[in-house]
């Protein structure tokens, strides 16, 4: 979307849906020095600070996210579906990709990778006995292709800008460690999450574990970290612990024989994840997809929980359809979503308040639009970023003594600036 190509991310760039009324913008709008519409911005903040502090805090997230992740210096940022596109055909050469796409001649593929990589496979499924050249060749197609998607997806570095992530990271798990600890699932491969927890010195529990090698193993998941003085038998939850589920798998994850096990060589096992393709519901349920989608699941039916979402599209229904039968079912839910898939650059541009829009063509994101339009007070439709919806995000504690004190210890590390 062009509109917001040269926006800088700020909780004013949100709009909240209002029953009755459309599109409400943050900020007032002005008639002079008198207020001529009254803005969202005390809803919206009352929105993410009720979430806060719920019992059960849940944020779900997607590629949308990583699109605010860049390299500025080595042009490396999250890809795109067209960018997996062309990464794919750049690796496999242009002739062997034409070749790939003219098996299905009467298919509309669309520059879309997941639409021919499902193709692809079912072809396989359909050729399943045979040896022939063309078999082979497609087996081939599909190995480079993962292998080029999954180069794509491993762009995070040292140098990778993180500030939205920094910035969730730290309102989340700076929640009251007598709360349970947030949990952040995502449907993303890439490192973003970890790379931010890592520079800020907080803690993820993310199923693996802490020994060499790390290794994954659900029960990990029900570990804690606390504090322990001395000879003193009494124990404190440690502040900035949040969970991590990656329910698509990770860049770093490779099956070594029964062990799933984190590392960076590329060489070691295979890896584990999910490519994109439709079969990805059938996939979501083995392990270790399984138990991450149990622990979402489970999450969704705790009393008192809220549920953010932010760069998560709802095309994948193994991940959609529990969060509207939690919805229906869980009277105390609450749900924000925020996505900038609301508006249009036109409806955006021409008017700051009371923006009607029309209901999205997708059929999750429709169904929860009509519950807010028909007045449901647990849900809470935003026109945004994730980005913004980061910066927005309330701080409910300021910055701990643990990381006021990394920060002076970091400090003396960096070079002495001028005058100093």
């Amino acid at each position: 979307m062009i509109y917001w190509s040269n926006i800088k991310p700020a909780p004013s760039n949100i709009r909240l849906y209002i029953p009755s009324e459309g599109w409400k913008a943050y900020a007032d709008e002005m008639d002079g020095q008198d207020v001529k519409n009254r803005g969202s911005k005390s809803l919206i903040d009352s929105a993410f600070l009720n979430a806060l502090n719920a019992t059960n805090l849940i944020v779900l997230t997607g590629a949308g996210s990583s699109f605010s992740a860049k390299n500025v210096a080595l042009n490396k940022s999250a890809p795109s579906m067209a960018d997996l596109w062309a990464a794919v055909r750049d690796k496999v050469t242009l002739a062997r990709f034409d070749a790939a796409c003219a098996k299905f001649p009467d298919a509309s593929i669309d520059a879309n990778i997941e639409k021919l990589l499902t193709l692809c496979k079912i072809y396989l499924e359909l050729h399943a006995n045979a040896e022939d050249d063309a078999t082979k060749a497609m087996t081939q197609f599909i190995a480079d292709a993962e292998t080029a998607i999954l180069k794509s997806v491993n762009f995070v570095d040292s140098d990778t800008e993180l500030k939205a992530h920094s910035a969730l990271v730290q309102k989340i798990g700076r929640r009251g460690i007598r709360k349970s600890r947030t949990k952040v699932f995502t449907t993303n491969y890439d490192l973003c999450y970890e790379e931010a927890a890592r520079r800020q010195k907080f803690v993820t529990i993310d199923g693996f574990s802490h020994s060499l090698d790390q290794t994954y193993d659900r029960s990990h998941f029900d570990y804690d970290v606390v504090r322990r003085r001395g000879g003193d038998e009494t124990t404190d939850y440690i502040e900035n612990v949040f969970h991590l589920y990656k329910l698509h798998g990770s860049v770093d994850w490779r099956r070594v024989g029964a062990e799933i096990r984190r590392s960076g060589d590329q060489a070691l096992g295979k890896p584990v994840l999910i490519y994109p393709r439709s079969s990805k519901y059938q996939e979501a349920f083995e392990a270790p997809y399984l138990d991450m989608m149990g622990a979402l699941q489970a999450a969704l039916r705790e009393p008192d929980t809220a549920l953010i979402v932010s760069g998560f599209g709802f095309n994948d229904d193994h991940i959609s359809r529990p969060i509207l039968s939690a919805v229906e079912a869980n009277m105390s839910l609450r749900l924000i979503i925020c996505d900038p898939c609301f508006l249009t650059d036109a409806e955006l541009i021409e008017t700051q308040h009371g923006i009607k829009g029309v209901l999205p063509t997708n059929k999750f994101l429709g169904s929860f639009l009509r519950l807010a339009e028909a007045g449901d007070p647990r849900l809470h439709m935003m026109n945004g970023r994730f980005d913004d919806m980061a910066v927005a995000l309330p701080d409910l504690v300021g910055e701990t003594d643990r990381e006021r004190h990394s920060n002076r210890i970091r400090a003396l590390s960096e070079p002495p600036r001028a005058g100093t």
